[in-house]
């Protein structure tokens, strides 16, 4: 009997070290009992601001993404730094914006439920409903994430996906926070909202090799209009750019539609076509309707959102999540 039970325990022990580092300990409704309006508060914060600046929507879903791929999701994308080092410092992070509304709605929580609600949380729950409160997907978030403290700029330098990844950088970025193909072409697709800076992209346009050439997977006609009317120079890092020109306001799918007509700003965008299973992907979500790509587009967000959460003891509830040992 003695044996049978250590046999059983093994197997469970084994059975949980399977189910690798993606899965989390989350559920629905977690503040049910601790603050039971904590969703509602998010909620009703991203639906009386949106309005007045629609792009958040964007800059938040980013925030989660970058935040999500370096020591998971526990909100240390928020992280100051006095000494310059923290992962908001690091170039991925130096565009991200949002900062200012995740603190304002923390301040919000914290006078109604002081020290319940992670900085982590509510990254999730505000990219998820600026993203709705725009017209596009809607998903389910599980809670119960805590945060972490430690942020350094050299991790998310290593573990943030660049603009200039090819297929191969992709796959094991995402690989390595468990997501697979199809998961990078569902989430690329957030491009179709937002803008990026042309420091993003310019060497595309004026030094794609160190020659002064153009990326000659890129579009002449579109990067000749890149150049002479958005981004004149290699060295714009002011100018932005709609990443999905004259749809960037609607979640739909016309930026699969760019990237295969060669207008993907990206050379990661560019990227997708190189390889057959996330070229694949592109021209099946393309023949599907959009409500189709809203719920693929669900399910990855919200796989990417238990990527190596802390829940329990292994993490704090920030009071300020600007602040590591707050």
């Amino acid at each position: 009997m003695n044996c049978l039970r250590a046999i059983a325990f093994s197997l469970s022990f084994f059975l949980v070290g399977m189910v690798g580092p993606i899965q989390a300990q989350l559920q629905m409704n977690f503040y049910a009992n601790s603050c039971p309006n904590a969703e509602k508060i998010v909620q009703d914060f991203v639906s009386n601001h949106i309005s007045n600046a629609p792009s958040l929507a964007a800059a938040l879903i980013r925030m989660h993404f970058h935040d999500c791929f370096v020591r998971g999701c526990d909100g240390s994308v928020l992280i100051n730094s006095t000494s310059g080092n923290a992962e908001r410092d690091a170039t991925p992070n130096l565009t991200v914006r949002g900062f200012g509304f995740i603190d304002a709605i923390k301040t919000v929580l914290e006078a109604q439920c002081p020290g319940i609600v992670s900085c982590a949380d509510i990254i999730a729950l505000a990219s998820r409903d600026a993203v709705v409160f725009t017209g596009g997907p809607n998903w389910s978030v599980p809670t119960g994430r805590r945060d972490g403290r430690i942020s350094n700029a050299s991790e998310a330098l290593a573990n943030i996906p660049p603009p200039t990844s090819n297929i191969t950088n992709l796959q094991t970025l995402f690989a390595n926070q468990g997501l697979d193909l199809k998961d990078l072409v569902l989430l690329s697709g957030a491009h179709t909202i937002g803008v990026s800076h042309c420091s993003s992209f310019t060497n595309r346009l004026y030094n794609f090799t160190g020659r002064g050439d153009q990326d000659p997977a890129l579009d002449g006609a579109y990067a000749a209009n890149l150049k002479s009317r958005k981004c004149p120079s290699l060295n714009d890092n002011k100018t932005i750019v709609e990443m999905d020109p004259g749809s960037r306001k609607t979640f739909d799918l016309s930026y699969y539609q760019l990237v295969l007509k060669r207008r993907g700003l990206f050379q990661s965008d560019s990227a997708l076509t190189t390889n057959p299973t996330t070229l694949s992907n592109i021209n099946r979500i393309l023949t599907g309707s959009v409500e189709s790509f809203f719920s693929e587009f669900a399910k990855s967000m919200e796989k990417m959102g238990r990527i190596n959460v802390k829940t329990g003891s292994a993490g704090v509830v920030r009071r300020q999540c600007s602040v590591a040992n707050s």
